[in-house]
């Protein structure tokens, strides 16, 4: 089985890539009858280089590869018909700016597996740069911080090379006793964990996060049931809450009253209630200056995230009184940091787990007839139709 490393196409760059060229020197030793070739590009993290030096032939002719292996979309006129893809499609959420590359995999018979759906028996997520938003975006939040109040300058993480790097340039300025919540214990959550407690933040319970004071930064990492309630009163738990969202109403308020950053990596459902309104962030007693959005949800359950930022600006200011977007140096503004494809900051990092996981957690799938069903599951488009998992986006391609 042939397989094919595609450039990254879409802009802004992308660096990042499945394998690093030591990866697929694993993946070729655990899998003998694997052949890989590589696309040349000029921006991936990887040079051209460092694939041949280890033996991989570079090439800009894909076409007679079974399998292309990308990270982002890929653009439609670059699409090779009757292949199978593996990428970030950006469909299943029923994203209207990719309505028409959905429907170019099917009109070129290609079959479509994103990375977003490859998931187990349970449903749970087995690869993605969670780890790497979290880590990114938690660094980002202090820079805002640090930028906002004149306190440090920190160097963007796109410069720097690993999460030691960032941890290290973290433990260099003087933080003030600041309060940080962290909501989410998925992925993107506990990698924003990391960063906190590389810092050798202070975690602390919710109970003393809401009614102590400190003498030294601490945060606090709250679940769903922390920062949702039913409205009715009643005894709340995840699975009643996954299953009926419109009973329940934020309880996230009381964190507002005490932290100064909130770092958001939890997971969003559409249909979900509101978690952060621009009511709480006007309130009287808000203590909130930097939101950190790494869900990144425009229009979602974060009332301050108006629109998703940059890597190149990534920081802009929300005046809650008006709802409306300011300078960050607005005397009343709250600094907002919702970059939504923060792993491209850390490229080197990011790619290798990536392929670390998709080693361990794909690859076996074919060569073993997909015994688990990880492809059956995972398998979007095929033949030239949408598969049964997927047939709730007929309404959304006919639009």
């Amino acid at each position: 089985m042939k397989f094919g490393l595609i450039k990254e196409r879409k802009s802004p760059p992308d660096r990042r890539v499945v394998f690093s060229p030591s990866e697929l020197v694993e993946v070729v030793k655990r899998f003998p009858e694997v052949e890989f070739v590589v696309e040349t590009s000029d921006i991936r993290v990887f040079s051209d280089q460092e694939y041949r030096d280890l033996g991989f032939e570079v090439s800009d002719d894909l076409s007679d590869c079974d399998v292309l292996l990308g990270v982002k979309e890929v653009p439609i006129d670059a699409l090779i018909p009757n292949k199978t893809y593996f990428f970030f499609s950006h469909t299943i959420k029923k994203q209207s700016y990719n309505r028409a590359l959905l429907q170019a995999c099917l009109d070129k018979n290609i079959r479509l597996i994103d990375h977003e759906t490859l998931v187990d028996e349970n449903d749970k997520r087995l690869i993605g740069f969670g780890r790497y938003a979290g880590i990114v975006g938690a660094y980002n939040a202090f820079r805002a911080f640090g930028i906002k109040f004149e306190l440090f300058n920190l160097v963007k993480a796109e410069v720097l090379l690993h999460t030691e790097d960032l941890i290290s340039r973290l433990n260099r300025p003087y933080l003030p006793p600041v309060k940080v919540v962290l909501t989410g214990h998925g992925k993107v959550g506990m990698g924003a964990k990391e960063i906190l407690d590389g810092m050798k933040m202070k975690p602390v319970s919710i109970d003393d996060f809401l009614n102590k004071t400190f003498d030294v930064p601490v945060y606090t990492q709250i679940d769903v049931m922390d920062y949702y309630k039913r409205i009715d009163g009643t005894e709340a738990s995840k699975a009643d809450f996954y299953k009926n969202p419109e009973l329940y109403d934020s309880n996230f308020e009381r964190f507002t009253r005490e932290a100064d950053i909130f770092i958001a990596g939890h997971f969003y459902k559409t249909g979900s209630p509101k978690i952060l309104t621009k009511e709480m962030l006007n309130g009287a007693h808000n203590q909130i200056k930097v939101v950190a959005d790494i869900s990144c949800d425009v229009a979602g359950p974060i009332d301050s995230t108006l629109r998703a930022s940059t890597i190149a600006d990534p920081i802009y200011g929300y005046y809650p009184r008006e709802n409306k977007e300011v300078s960050i140096e607005h005397p009343a503004a709250v600094v907002v940091m919702a970059v939504d494809n923060l792993p491209c900051e850390l490229p080197k990092d990011a790619s290798e787990g990536f392929g670390e996981t998709f080693i361990d957690q794909v690859m076996p799938a074919f060569f073993n007839n997909d015994k688990d069903g990880v492809f059956q599951r995972a398998c979007v488009t095929a033949n030239g139709k949408l598969t049964e998992r997927f047939k709730y986006l007929e309404d959304f391609l006919a639009e």
